[in-house]
């Protein structure tokens, strides 16, 4: 009876153990389970949190006339205080939400696409309003260094600021190279390098285009003097375009010539001068363009001996451009420009 007892007694704590061996496999197996889902989750939540990262914090590096500038994320709203980066957002489907002196540039810059209504004025381009310009929580601004370094500090405490230089100091390239390379660093910040490649390589076709016309009207190859000229003190100025300046450069890729030899290094692109400085030139095609208010070709010079002389005068070799040619612009006015030039050589 007691071995009877005692083999029972074996049994069950046999079957118990194997219980417990299974429920601990059991345990385990639930345990590992979870163990594996909670990863999962893990790395999904950490997959997500990246992606965050990337669209809101991730940083672009441009080179402006300061230095490198690390700016975060891709600005949207974006204030510009010098005409011809505002042209080259639009020029790349961006919009400023401000832009300085907007009067001026709907004069001076004749583009598609325009401003749109909505553009807030932010005061002048010498001048710009801080307040205005605070109202608007800008997420960048953009301004030319020459014009606003003195106040860097204020614009920087108001959003982070992009100081570019149109104008390269001697042996630092001309002004058209450093549109393009600008029109680049612009499009890099808001994530539109491939559409600035476009709008370049459009530029260069309209070029070839253009030249082509000139050659086909056999006047490719002329040399030019071109003149932006206006009245000071009741006589007449004149700006003449040196080959550093953004207008000769284009005129270049259209295939024509500058005839002006400026002696002297001129950072703006331009020696002020006066009609008697013009005689050494008169072999040449004279372009100029004066604003329809302020035309001192009709008033100024009207009977003027030593204008009235010169022989593209009398040979009738004088070119108007249109009074808002705009010879300090991107690739958008670049282009009119070009077409203007063509237009007004071949008589169209």
């Amino acid at each position: 009876m007691n071995n009877m007892k005692g083999w029972l007694y074996m049994k069950f704590h046999h079957y118990i153990s194997i219980f417990a061996i299974l429920l601990l496999l059991s345990a385990a197996g639930c345990g590992q389970g979870n163990d594996t889902g909670d990863t999962e989750n893990q790395e999904e939540q950490d997959a997500n949190e990246n992606t965050d990262e990337t669209a809101n914090g991730e940083t672009t590096t441009v080179t402006d006339a300061t230095g490198e500038k690390e700016i975060e994320g891709t600005p949207e709203n974006i204030v510009v205080l010098e005409w011809v980066y505002a042209e080259d957002l639009l020029a790349l489907g961006e919009n400023p939400i401000g832009v300085a002196d907007i009067e001026g540039y709907e004069s001076w810059v004749n583009i598609e696409p325009e401003l749109p209504d909505n553009v807030t004025d932010v005061g002048t381009r010498q001048e710009p309003s801080l307040e205005e310009i605070a109202q608007l929580e800008p997420d960048l601004i953009i301004t030319a260094q020459s014009r606003h370094e003195s106040i860097s500090d204020e614009l920087n405490e108001i959003a982070p600021t992009l100081m570019f230089e149109p104008y390269p100091e001697e042996g630092e390239g001309n002004q058209y190279e450093e549109m393009e390379t600008t029109f680049q660093e612009i499009a890099k910040v808001v994530d539109k390098e491939d559409k600035a490649d476009d709008v370049l390589a459009d530029l260069d076709e309209s070029y070839e285009q253009l030249e082509t016309q000139l050659t086909e009207a056999e006047v490719d190859d002329t040399d030019v003097l071109l003149s932006q000229a206006f009245s000071a003190n009741e006589t007449a100025s004149l700006r003449l375009f040196t080959d550093n300046s953004m207008a000769m450069q284009i005129m270049n890729n259209i295939g024509l010539d500058n005839a002006y030899d400026g002696e002297e290094f001129e950072l703006y692109g331009y020696t002020e001068t006066t009609v008697e400085s013009l005689e050494p030139y008169q072999d040449a095609a004279f372009m100029h363009i004066v604003q329809e208010d302020d035309n001192v070709f009709e008033n100024q010079l009207d009977g003027n001996p030593v204008w009235e002389n010169l022989n593209f005068v009398e040979e009738e070799r004088t070119y108007a451009l249109p009074g808002d040619t705009w010879t300090f612009g991107g690739p958008l006015a670049a282009e009119v420009f070009a077409e203007e030039t063509v237009n007004a050589l071949i008589g169209e």
